[in-house]
């Protein structure tokens, strides 16, 4: 059973890092087992996957204007041929592309994903690996590419990448954005579209682990219903201010420091394994 203060720090933690390309699966992992709940139960994997639908739903609040305009000019090509060039409608295809790939990805790795590469281990890689990864894209890309230059072939490969982050440690956002970067779209524009990816992504996600993980939450010793709805609220109240913080951050500022920290982090992460201060799994 997770308590009603694991539930609220976890729920904070979710919404600080879920669109900080520092890994939110990593850090909950982390923090999960720091709070001595088992990250390989059932329950608490679920718990994990459902209350990043509360960021997803405060992206969708924060965003909204650009879903209902993206959405209207998608509706509108499908039935009126010269509305499809309009780059609204690209992004729709972008958005929908990229998501029907990386679930197509994620249904074939569930298994592995929700077993061995639950291990802080995994974690410690996915962190240092990608951090080169952003290492390049930040320095690399060029940077000609604004919004509206963005096609479904963008939103595949992102969908790809989307899809990699199901290590933890890589960070679904740090994956999408080093993506976008190395495509050569700008910064700002790169950021956004990783907010568009995700929300189909992992409100998909969350519901599918609610209805598949329904009696592992409800069960005794499992997460319980109201420490999930409870850690969905708090993620999502946090991750609106989140959203607008980056937003305003990677306008100014290139990804260095979130490298710095990433690579900080799986340190101290490895040292605590190998102290055995913590254990992997």
């Amino acid at each position: 059973m997770i308590e009603w203060w694991q539930a609220i720090l976890l729920g904070i933690v979710e919404g600080v890092t879920e669109f900080l390309p520092i890994s939110s699966t990593g850090h909950l992992t982390l923090v999960e087992k720091l709070l001595g709940l088992g990250v390989a139960d059932p329950s608490v994997t679920a718990f994990t996957a459902i209350i990043q639908v509360g960021a997803m739903v405060a992206a969708i609040i924060f965003f909204w204007s650009d879903i209902v305009r993206f959405a209207t000019a998608w509706f509108g090509g499908l039935f009126h041929r010269d509305r499809r060039d309009h780059p609204d409608y690209r992004m729709g295809w972008a958005i929908i592309v990229g998501f029907v790939v990386t679930a197509g990805i994620a249904l074939v790795l569930k298994d592995l994903v929700e077993g061995p590469l639950r291990s802080l281990w995994a974690v410690v890689a996915g962190l240092l690996g990608w951090s080169v990864v952003m290492f390049i894209a930040d320095r690399v890309g060029k940077a000609y590419r604004a919004e509206g230059s963005i096609t479904w072939k963008d939103g595949a490969i992102l969908g790809v990448l989307q899809a990699i982050a199901l290590v933890p440690g890589v960070s679904r956002s740090g994956a999408t954005i080093a993506g976008g970067l190395l495509r050569g779209i700008d910064r700002v524009s790169a950021t956004r579209m990783s907010f568009f990816l995700g929300i189909p992504t992992l409100i998909a996600s969350g519901v599918f682990e609610a209805a598949s993980q329904f009696h592992n939450i409800a069960a005794p010793g499992g997460a319980g219903w109201l420490a999930t709805g409870l850690g969905t609220v708090v993620s999502g109240v946090v991750a609106y201010a989140s959203i607008a913080w980056l937003l305003r951050f990677v306008a100014h500022n290139d990804f260095t420091a979130f490298i710095i920290y990433r690579v900080g982090l799986a340190i101290a992460i490895a040292i605590l394994l190998l102290t055995g201060t913590i254990a992997a799994v």
